[in-house]
């Protein structure tokens, strides 16, 4: 699948150098559903709440399980990341809107990889942009319209993680069914098995 040229301008506009046009990204079409006034005031709000990355702990073993996280996932992400304080901010922001959101982190960078390919500025033939392959229309519902956002790192995380999280809560916690409607392919096998297979990429050693 290739974008469409002017979606290839405007990508150029946003990043203001050739060198970042997006290739493309796995995402289907997410369909725009009615929400009611309840989901979408508690969806806005769960966007609109500001924080930086940084987690909290109020004990030291959780501080260490975080630490060993951030340097075994950075040793593996060297490849689609080179640079290494972009890498950990990255995975930091990864891990704290993952946990914000209930979801597990492996389950994240799995959904970012098929999705984007670890590329900030990643635009899908529907539209979809951002490592998490976030609907423009969701900016218009839950935030403040402005599209252009969903290439800021935090930003796009946060909508993607909310959004799968909302999924997840609509599909009473049917992780299959939850990555299906978050790709707009819900019911069909591929996508889910993909995203499922490159999760294992991102567990720890243990883990399954």
């Amino acid at each position: 699948m290739n974008p469409a040229p002017s979606a290839l301008r405007r990508a150029l506009l946003i990043s203001g150098a050739a060198a970042l046009l997006p290739r493309p990204a796995f995402a289907g079409a997410q369909v725009e559903e009615p929400l009611a006034d309840a989901v979408r005031s508690a969806l806005s709000a769960a966007i609109a709440y500001d924080a930086p990355p940084k987690p909290q702990f109020s004990a030291i073993e959780p501080r260490l399980a975080y630490l060993r996280w951030l340097g075994e996932m950075s040793e593996r992400l060297k490849k689609a990341k080179s640079e290494a304080q972009t890498r950990l901010e990255f995975l930091e922001t990864v891990w704290y809107e993952s946990t914000r959101a209930g979801l597990e982190p492996a389950l994240v960078l799995g959904l970012i990889q098929v999705e984007s390919g670890f590329r900030k500025y990643a635009i899908s033939v529907a539209g979809a942009r951002g490592y998490m392959q976030v609907m423009p229309f969701w900016t218009r519902s839950i935030g403040d319209g402005q599209v252009s956002r969903l290439f800021h790192m935090q930003t796009n995380l946060r909508f993607g993680c909310v959004i799968l999280r909302h999924y997840l809560d609509i599909e009473k916690g049917d992780l299959y069914l939850a990555l299906g409607r978050y790709n707009g392919s819900r019911g069909k096998p591929e996508y889910p098995n993909l995203v499922m297979g490159a999760r294992k990429r991102w567990l720890m050693p243990g883990k399954t």
